[in-house]
């Protein structure tokens, strides 16, 4: 079926193993966006074993699922490993870092609060 609609670079009304989108690429760190808009992010992410993203942090909260592999992922201080199948959610605003214990896939979700939230938590904070 063709792609297209509001997830791009995904074929629709078709069973799909997103771990045969992306494709892992040795010594490296490969990226493939499905959606991009102010308030939601997904995409598709690939490191080979040794590989990592360096610390960060984001305005949203992300959601990472692992869809085949071993990540090690640090949230402040504290480290998780996180296996195929496994799901972590890591908290707007609080430095996080991945490394490839193993060659790995994931899909992160990054969820962000949209302008009219951020202005109603704004004015419901200086009351």
């Amino acid at each position: 079926m063709e792609q297209g609609g509001f997830i791009k670079k995904l074929p629709q009304a078709e069973v799909i193993d997103l771990r045969d989108i992306i494709t892992v690429e040795e010594q490296q760190v490969s990226s493939l966006t499905l959606v991009q808009r102010p308030s939601l992010a997904m995409t598709l992410l690939s490191l080979d074993k040794g590989s990592s993203i360096g610390g960060h942090s984001s305005p949203g909260d992300a959601m990472v699922n692992i869809l085949s592999g071993h990540a090690r992922i640090t949230i402040a201080d504290k480290e998780y490993n996180v296996m195929a199948g496994e799901t972590i959610i890591l908290p707007a605003n609080i430095p996080h870092a991945l490394y490839a214990e193993e060659a790995f896939q994931m899909l992160l979700t990054v969820v962000k609060p949209d302008k009219k939230e951020v202005r109603i938590s704004e004015k419901g904070s200086r009351a």
